[in-house]
């Protein structure tokens, strides 16, 4: 039996985890896959999450892949990072880099078991920013500097590919070789507030067929968190990757209350797993029985009689379930064309909607990121709902 037939059935413990430390964000990215803006009163305080490492390192899980919103708004976040890699879990940490200065960055590179990804979703300030939010572009390449100087090595960039920004791949290769950093694609997929803007920023089928034949060339220096399985039945050179949807398989989300979902992308009760609150992440990866559904192998459905089925698997679940295609059936991006038909024919009206909208009130949007570096104070932390995501932290 292959290696990826294994995995189809569960490992006793996932290769890494998602998880999302809170969902306070001083930006307010259009295509961000939990919808994060203002924090969540329910968070996991820093025992719980103290508790839930503790069960990673008993799982034996090689590394958890911290996000959010931005988790380094969090107090208590590099204490966190210190418990895990005291504990001998890895963590490879996404940020747009708010709070990553000099002194942070030698403090990381300085550590064991870290890894950090940048978000930067375009090579030039106008496709970043216009997505991402005015200044982030300028935000994450200082971060960047900072990292460089630091000598922390090969940290990643970290891209979401849309329309706007598969012209830039070479400039985005060559930013990372200038960093002496490792390039990270990954999919866009019709999760949080990217439900709303899939329709205007997922790559139509010539980019697919560009950001193809470039992995092609050049995807032994590119990491794709095997996000572009879906474009195997394109040609006869097979991306690099597992060529399967690891949802509760191999991989799942935790999110900052404690639910456990079976894909980061897929955010949605049909999905929901459990609570490590409830019965501890172990508890829940081994016996929930949404993971056990997950774990039994199905027919393939309508995409089994298509010759391309093996190349490609029929694609991805998220973007399947939230443009209202059945779970059995093309991915939207099918680059055979099946998704198109089946979306002209789909009740979009009728797609299900992520959940949790924690999307800011106010007009973030509009305004520039702010490049002043909070500290922490030494008091309490003002209230976790605030709608400031750094709430708790004073100007320097």
């Amino acid at each position: 039996m292959k290696l990826t037939e294994h995995f189809k059935h569960g490992l006793t413990s996932p290769i890494c985890l998602t998880w999302e430390l809170t969902y306070a964000c001083n930006l307010a990215c259009v295509h961000c896959l939990s919808s994060s803006g203002r924090r969540d009163p329910r968070e996991l305080d820093t025992a719980e999450c103290r508790s839930v490492i503790d069960e990673l390192q008993r799982m034996q899980v090689f590394y958890v892949n911290i996000g959010g919103g931005e988790p380094t708004v969090r107090p208590d976040f590099f204490e966190l990072v210190d418990y895990a890699v005291d504990h001998r879990v890895g963590v490879k940490f996404s940020t747009n880099g708010v709070r990553i200065d000099r002194d942070r960055a030698r403090r990381l590179a300085g550590s064991d078991y870290v890894d950090v990804q940048i978000s930067l979703d375009g090579a030039t300030a106008e496709v970043n920013d216009a997505v991402r939010g005015p200044g982030s572009y300028t935000t994450a390449l200082r971060a960047m500097d900072h990292l460089a100087q630091a000598g922390f090595g090969e940290f990643k960039i970290s891209v979401v590919m849309t329309r706007h920004n598969i012209a830039q791949l070479d400039e985005f290769a060559a930013l990372a070789d200038h960093y002496g950093a490792q390039l990270r694609l990954t999919r866009m997929r019709p999760s949080g507030r990217g439900a709303d803007t899939w329709d205007t920023l997922h790559p139509r089928p010539d980019d697919q067929l560009r950001l193809y034949e470039w992995l092609v060339a050049h995807g032994e220096k590119v990491l794709t968190g095997d996000s572009f399985f879906h474009l195997n039945a394109l040609g006869e050179t097979p991306l690099p990757g597992l060529n399967l949807c690891g949802a509760g398989r191999v991989v799942c989300l935790i999110d900052p209350i404690g639910d456990v979902y079976a894909c980061p992308f897929a955010i949605h009760e049909q999905f929901l797993a459990g609570n490590v609150r409830t019965a501890g992440f172990g508890a829940v990866w081994r016996e929930s029985e949404m993971f056990a559904s997950l774990r039994t192998p199905g027919s393939g459905g309508t995409c089994s009689s298509c010759a391309a089925y093996d190349a490609c698997q029929g694609g991805c679940m998220a973007a399947k379930f939230f443009t209202g295609l059945p779970l059995d059936g093309p991915d939207p991006e099918c680059v055979k064309g099946h998704g198109a038909t089946a979306l002209a024919t789909a009740d979009r009206s009728a797609a299900p909607r992520p959940a949790g909208d924690h999307s800011h009130k106010g007009p973030v949007r509009g305004r520039p990121v702010a490049l002043g570096l909070p500290t922490l104070r030494t008091g309490p932390v003002d209230r976790y709902c605030d709608e400031n995501p750094l709430a708790g932290t004073g100007p320097r």
